[in-house]
């Protein structure tokens, strides 16, 4: 059993620890982090799975970024510890969030993965849209949170700043 909770700041290097050690302390090179670069993940849809001792088993983050003028939220990373995979933790932490990120008012979710392990959350590949280079075009996928969220989104994804408003 599980408990999801949102992330706050004294988790951090807990989470931090958790991604290295998924993807390998190299993982803040890829391009998709450079949306990412001085930006903070969302409050409350950024979410932790915990058992029953407390112990971090899952995390999921999310960050708000630009495609065009859309505002749409980068998923990920997500990450099961080693020891838990297979329990249908990511899944979890995935649908969870997802309606989390719904009610939030969010309308479009866009991430870079496997478009086979993602199609069962209703992601498929976001075409006219451009992520930093060397991101492989076939990677960036998107799933719409409202009918018709994805229709007519292209152009290029840049990272959120405070000075803009919020247009979810």
């Amino acid at each position: 059993m599980f408990t999801l909770t949102p992330e706050t700041p004294d988790d951090f290097f807990e989470v931090e620890y958790l991604f290295d050690h998924a993807f390998a302390p190299g993982r803040t090179a890829l391009s998709s982090y450079r949306l990412r670069d001085g930006v903070a993940p969302v409050a409350g849809l950024s979410r932790l799975a915990r058992d029953e001792g407390g112990v971090l088993g899952g995390a999921i983050r999310y960050w708000p970024i630009w495609i065009g003028d859309a505002a749409c939220l980068l998923l990920g990373p997500v990450a099961v510890h080693a020891t838990r995979q297979g329990e249908g933790l990511g899944a979890l932490l995935i649908e969870d969030s997802l309606a989390a990120a719904r009610a939030a008012g969010w309308q479009r979710v866009v991430l870079v993965g496997d478009a086979p392990y993602y199609r069962r959350f209703g992601f498929s590949v976001l075409p006219n849209v451009v992520f930093p280079p060397p991101t492989n075009a076939a990677r960036v996928l998107a799933r719409a949170l409202r009918p018709g969220a994805l229709d007519g989104l292209n152009g290029k994804a840049r990272p959120w700043t405070t000075v803009e408003h919020d247009r979810r």
